[in-house]
């Protein structure tokens, strides 16, 4: 199943209040394709940008006045970014194989349907595109890392 489809499954369960959803199918070959599919209520934005911009404190080494004032337009910033979830749960792969080149780092321009990396769930290789043009700013995850559904992998800024 593509991650198009998934993404269309997931769209339809939120609009019909499904939660849990499983489908299973066999092609003439005998292949079997099963894919399972809960819905989770997500953190709320309150919570996710409190720890963003205690990171950003951290990160920068200054004092905490000038930490202040950069967690204080950190928001401003990152709400023009597009976060990239997971549409699935699995396993991260930001390259194509272990000794190929990652698909995307951080200052990488992608336009929409760029492949930005593979998520592997019941041995099947889904590629996680992107929904927008932009410029990559973040990859919080590292390959072979495990993935949530909902999990945010990428920040992209659409500017």
């Amino acid at each position: 199943m593509r991650p198009a489809d998934v993404k269309r499954l997931m769209d339809a369960m939120a609009a019909s209040g499904v939660h849990e959803l499983e489908l299973e199918h066999r092609s003439e070959e005998g292949v079997c394709e099963r894919v399972r599919l809960v819905r989770h209520e997500r953190p709320t934005t309150v919570a996710s940008e409190a720890s963003s911009l205690s990171s950003v404190v951290e990160r920068s080494g200054a004092s905490p006045e000038e930490g202040k004032e950069e967690a204080a337009e950190a928001p401003v910033a990152r709400s023009r970014l597009v976060d990239i979830v997971a549409p699935i749960v699995g396993t991260f792969y930001a390259g194509a194989a272990p000794d190929a080149p990652n698909y995307v780092a951080v200052g990488d321009r992608v336009q929409t349907g760029t492949v930005l990396c593979i998520i592997e769930a019941m041995k099947l290789m889904n590629e996680i595109e992107a929904e927008v043009a932009g410029t990559v700013v973040e990859v919080l995850v590292k390959n072979e890392d495990p993935v949530e559904y909902g999990q945010v992998l990428f920040r992209i800024d659409p500017s």
